[in-house]
């Protein structure tokens, strides 16, 4: 067996890692049996001399078993799904597709991360319901589970420890982008959840991860051929993200959204990519034959009322009290009293007349970054009610002084800057014009 500078080594010129080097080193992060200057001199070897794809199916396979693998019952074969999404804005699609899904009979154990940068995460959104717990004890996830068919927390001490150690040393030594640290990471995670099938949400364009297909595809194909080795049916759809998902972006805002469209309001955006990625997991689970049948069986799901009931079972059972929950999901909530509402609000309106064209989601999440709905480092705090609604659509026709953007916020407040940033992100064109964006969909990596 090599030694730790000799792996080190190994990697760096170029050669490929056998899977006891790949297990004696992971072995090494997790017992903390190797110095944490090695640890960042493996990881940029890997980032720079990058990984066949028998070590990262090793890599993924070793993290994978760093820890505690989550057991369910025999009856449930088959039926264990959930989804993972690159990030994006205003990204709110688990908030629907997991009460989807357990509504179509499915059991969704949905692990999942919080904000960092500019992309929000779905544990943050939850968290601004007041009494929703994110960190349940297993027992208390596999009662749930048993119980709904959904539930949403985040990841536990003991589940793949490797990842832990490994995210934050890739944070602070430029290693972030690798492809076989990314498949690792992300697929590592979901094998640790035992799921029988799994669809990815690989976002690209302006406010995502890859700016554009071809770097989404790899990643897709990276991480697609990793599932499927270690025994998790896998499947990938590429999604367009520059302009915002739906029409709120921020935490309580998002799931303000989320809400409305558990009682058929939700715009077709965020409607597409609900239906389209709870249609794959039910191919992929047997439970229809077709990607339209699947589509139209979560849409009714949706629109019909039970997958808001779900939710409103499944926020009771992660410590909402049965009187919010019931408020938030009737027919004629008033949200805010019940998810703080920031302290102001101001509206920008256009500069001309003309017809939407794009929206940069980008420039949005920066600037509601800086307000305070985002975090720079993992673990500080962020204001929940800090973001944003979009008060026109990409198409429409807008005249001179129309408001089209309303920002929520606090302290600090905007400063110029931000304006001139926040108005530069709105294109108009001509009255023949029409914008690029149809649908979100690209390209997918079908159901095996």
């Amino acid at each position: 067996m090599l030694s730790i500078p000799d792996l080190i080594k190994k990697k760096r010129d170029g050669n490929a890692l056998s899977d006891d080097d790949i297990q004696f080193f992971l072995q090494a992060v997790v017992e903390n049996n190797i110095q944490e200057a090695q640890t960042g001199a493996m990881l940029m070897a890997i980032f720079m001399k990058g990984m066949v794809a028998t070590e990262t199916m090793a890599l993924t396979k070793a993290m994978k078993l760093s820890g505690e693998v989550l057991s369910w019952p025999e009856e449930w074969a088959g039926l264990v799904v959930d989804k993972h999404s690159t990030g994006g804005v205003g990204d709110k699609v688990s908030l629907v597709l997991a009460p989807a899904l357990a509504a179509c009979g499915l059991k969704v154990p949905m692990i999942s991360g919080r904000g960092l940068g500019h992309t929000g995460g779905t544990l943050d959104k939850l968290e601004s319901i007041p009494g929703f717990n994110v960190r349940q004890p297993l027992p208390k996830l596999r009662s749930i589970l048993a119980e709904l068919g959904c539930v949403m927390v985040g990841q536990t001490d003991s589940l793949v420890p490797a990842d832990r150690i490994l995210y934050a040393l890739r944070d602070v030594t430029g290693t972030v982008e690798s492809l076989p640290l990314i498949t690792g990471s992300i697929i590592s995670k979901k094998a640790a959840e035992s799921l029988n099938s799994l669809v990815l949400d690989v976002k690209f364009g302006r406010a995502a991860f890859c700016k554009d297909l071809a770097s989404a595809k790899a990643l897709g194909e990276s991480m697609v051929a990793a599932g499927n080795n270690l025994g998790m049916k896998t499947s990938a759809v590429f999604t367009h993200m520059s302009n915002p998902i739906g029409r709120c972006i921020g935490n309580s805002l998002e799931v303000i959204e989320s809400l409305e469209t558990l009682k058929g309001n939700g715009p077709s955006d965020l409607m597409e990519l609900v239906s389209t990625l709870g249609g794959v997991l039910l191919v992929m689970t047997g439970k229809v034959s077709s990607l339209s049948e699947g589509g139209r069986l979560i849409t009714e799901c949706v629109t019909g009322g039970a997958a808001l009931a779900k939710f409103q079972a499944m926020m009771v059972a992660q410590g909402v009290s049965n009187e919010n929950a019931q408020s938030l999901c009737s027919a004629q909530a008033d949200y805010h009293s019940i998810l703080r509402r920031a302290d102001h609000q101001t509206e920008l309106r256009t500069h001309t007349q003309g017809v939407v064209m794009e929206i940069d989601g980008l420039v949005l999440a920066e600037v509601l970054h800086q307000l305070g709905a985002g975090r720079t480092n993992a673990g500080e705090p962020i204001n929940h009610s800090v973001g944003a609604e979009l008060l026109v659509s990409l198409g429409e026709s807008v005249n001179k002084g129309r408001p089209w953007l309303r920002i929520h916020f606090e302290s600090p407040a905007l400063t110029p800057d931000q304006t001139s940033r926040l108005e530069g992100a709105l294109t108009l064109g001509g009255s023949g014009d029409k914008p690029l964006r149809g649908s979100l969909i690209e390209e997918m990596i079908p159901p095996m």
